[in-house]
């Protein structure tokens, strides 16, 4: 129960006063800072929590040479990040577990190459404490700038592109190539032979990955691969399913990268007046409930724990910053000692369009 209601603000003074303690060792207390006894510690805390004192931000940052906040970047356009469910429940993940380490988060925009050098000065600029970056294209321009800015960063999604040594980036991923497998063994097993596949962007891992788990699966099937473009969006997997029918129009099944691409692809058959999935079974990858559910029929889909994988990079990237008592990185963003990766597993979830 904290004694100020009105009047002046309570000082870091008034509280060395209330602890019977100086002024240094106050602020130590309240900062972060280390080198106080027990009792004398908590009887600083006793009287912050007393008078209702709020720590001077710019205090504590010179104290512990933090500012308490987290950059997080994301590769994609704002109209991108609004539509598409996957951006906001990543960063939904982040979000509590930065609420959790009592972090704040900042976001940042890379809509395009122009803006590369821009959040490179910001990383630099001592703003932030680290960075988080995902939906990264394989150019690698994006990973080279946060990179560059000397900061600790941690990557959602495998890093690639000329320059990148992946396996030295801090990165969180799911597994999308044995994902993307599973998906296909099933269309195979519920006796599908013609399946095509809707395939996400060319400069995105993910992507890359998935479809590399598709083309595990038919290997030694004996049918031909099918693939048509997308690019995760909802009207790219339209267009491609419609494409994938005017050149085989006897496909039973279709894999999708992602779950919105598969939406796409449910509508044009639809459209086309076939059923799902007596005429063409449909899988997609991501299991957003807000779009694998409302579907008709409900989406048979891969399931990556997008979520908790937001939350796993921030985990990352404290154990970073927590070994990094210097307030600095390496080069790469790397601490000696620490995983540079981790792969979550994926899972497939069986529902009436597969």
């Amino acid at each position: 129960m904290t004694e100020r209601t009105t009047g002046p603000r309570p000082t870091l003074e008034s509280v060395a006063a209330r602890a019977g303690v100086s002024r240094a060792t106050a602020s130590r207390v309240v900062n972060g800072g280390t080198g106080v006894r027990g009792a004398l510690a908590d009887k600083v805390r006793q009287a912050v929590e007393e008078l209702g004192y709020i720590p001077n931000h710019a205090a504590r940052t010179l104290v512990t040479r933090r500012t308490g906040a987290i950059a997080v970047i994301i590769g994609e356009p704002g109209f991108r990040v609004f539509s598409d469910p996957f951006f906001e429940r990543q960063v939904r993940g982040i979000n509590r577990e930065l609420t959790a380490h009592d972090a704040q988060l900042v976001l940042l925009w890379a809509e395009g190459p122009g803006d590369h050098d821009r959040i490179a000065r910001y990383l630099g600029g001592g703003h932030v404490d680290g960075a988080l970056a995902f939906s990264l294209h394989t150019d690698g321009a994006l990973t080279s700038a946060i990179q560059s800015a000397r900061v600790p960063a941690v990557f959602g999604g495998r890093p690639d592109g000329p320059g990148v040594a992946v396996a030295d980036v801090p990165h969180v991923d799911c597994d999308n190539r044995g994902g993307a497998r599973e998906a296909v063994d099933h269309l195979i097993a519920i006796g599908r032979r013609r399946i095509a596949h809707i395939a996400g962007p060319r400069d995105q891992t993910s992507a890359l990955d998935r479809l590399a788990g598709y083309h595990d699966a038919l290997t030694g099937e004996g049918e031909a691969l099918l693939v048509s473009q997308g690019d995760f969006t909802a009207g790219s997997g339209a267009r491609a399913m419609a494409d994938l029918l005017s050149r085989r129009p006897d496909v039973d099944a279709v894999f999708a990268a992602n779950d919105l691409m598969a939406t796409g692809a449910l509508r044009t058959l639809r459209e086309r007046g076939l059923s799902v999935p007596e005429d063409v079974a449909v899988v997609g990858f991501d299991d957003m409930p807000s779009v694998a559910d409302a579907t008709d029929p409900p989406l048979t889909t891969v399931r990556q724990d997008i979520e908790g994988m937001g939350r796993l990079m921030v985990r990352l990237l404290m154990q970073i910053l927590q070994s990094d008592g210097d307030g600095g990185a390496d080069e790469r963003g790397a601490m000696g000692g620490l995983p540079a990766s981790v792969v979550t597993p994926t899972t497939l979830v069986r529902r009436a369009s597969a």
